[in-house]
């Protein structure tokens, strides 16, 4: 947790989702509402300024992440004194849910997005793939999304087998195709590996030029979870929220994980399978000067043992 964490629940004490639901609700009574959306989501708003940062989360998502078990969005919005209104699942339903449709119908009808200078949507996987489909209720919206799905329909998504179940789920019907449904945001900005073969494919299917892609090498299936371990998640929030955000920043807040153990970790595998000693090299000395390993000092005096080793190796002979 960081400095400007809101913590309101003791995370030291076991709660059932229930119970923290009936908490939630009250605490939505004092902040704007907590109410049900359909037996599966939930919608947790908290009216506080003119920016609102609008976050797709999961309810294991928020209880799982420690601290005061607030939902992220509240968390980066609260101290900002920015509004924040989160869509919670309960499942992994990637939102497909009428209730769900019909609370964004509502929130049209009643011309709630217009009531704000500046609206950001947030998500990751699941909940990206969500913030790109329901921009579509605030026209010139921010959408920052995390390695999202553009679609999990057979007919246009058959090679993505990782979410069997889900491939059950309705995309063709309201909010279904995210690439479409944020054609009318000012900015998209997509955060993805593009060594992760199926996510780049997801995210070339988001066209047009209000769209940015920010190409991660080596931020991995998660990038939610490698951008808050570098301390990079909050700044890239705060910037998309501020209307600051654009690629050249981006780059800057990720140069962070060159000083992150676990992510040089993670590149120092990647190398090692590949013909790469120089590149391997590199990583392993930032690694090791960054972690006291066993395991990463050995493999630092092998790999300078063989650069040396190359380095007097005589050359090809003409």
């Amino acid at each position: 947790m960081t400095d400007d964490s809101i913590e309101i629940f003791d995370a030291g004490e076991a709660r059932t989702d229930a119970e923290w639901l009936e908490i939630m609700e009250e605490i939505g009574d004092e902040a704007g509402y907590f109410e049900p959306v359909g037996p599966r989501h939930s919608a947790f708003f908290s009216d506080m300024g003119t920016t609102l940062l609008v976050s797709f989360e999961t309810l294991s998502g928020v209880r799982g992440a420690g601290g005061g078990q607030m939902p992220l969005g509240y968390q980066i919005a609260a101290p900002r004194g920015w509004s924040s209104l989160t869509l919670l699942a309960h499942e992994d339903t990637w939102f497909r849910d009428p209730a769900v449709y019909g609370f964004f119908d509502r929130q049209i009808d009643d011309a709630f997005f217009e009531d704000f200078d500046h609206v950001v949507f947030y998500g990751a996987g699941m909940c990206g793939y969500a913030a790109a489909a329901f921009s579509v209720s605030s026209p010139g919206c921010t959408v920052l999304a995390l390695a999202p799905q553009a679609t999990l329909d057979t007919d246009l998504a058959d090679w993505d087998h990782r979410f069997r179940k889900a491939r059950r789920l309705d995309f063709t019907s309201r909010f279904g195709f995210a690439p479409d449904m944020c054609e009318g945001a000012s900015r998209v900005f997509l955060v993805y590996d593009p060594i992760q073969q199926v996510d780049a494919v997801h995210a070339a299917m988001f066209r047009g030029p209000h769209v940015t892609k920010l190409r991660a090498r080596h931020i991995g299936r998660d990038p939610q979870a490698e951008l808050a371990r570098v301390n990079v998640l909050r700044p890239l929030l705060d910037a998309a929220c501020t209307n600051t955000l654009n690629a050249y920043r981006f780059w800057r807040f990720w140069r962070a994980r060159r000083t992150s153990a676990h992510y040089l970790g993670r590149l120092v595998g990647r190398l090692q399978g590949r013909n790469r000693p120089r590149l391997l090299l590199q990583a392993l000395r930032a690694a090791n000067d960054l972690v006291d390993h066993p395991q990463l000092k050995q493999a630092l005096a092998k790999a300078e043992s063989e650069a040396q080793r190359n380095a007097g190796a005589p050359g090809p002979r003409g």
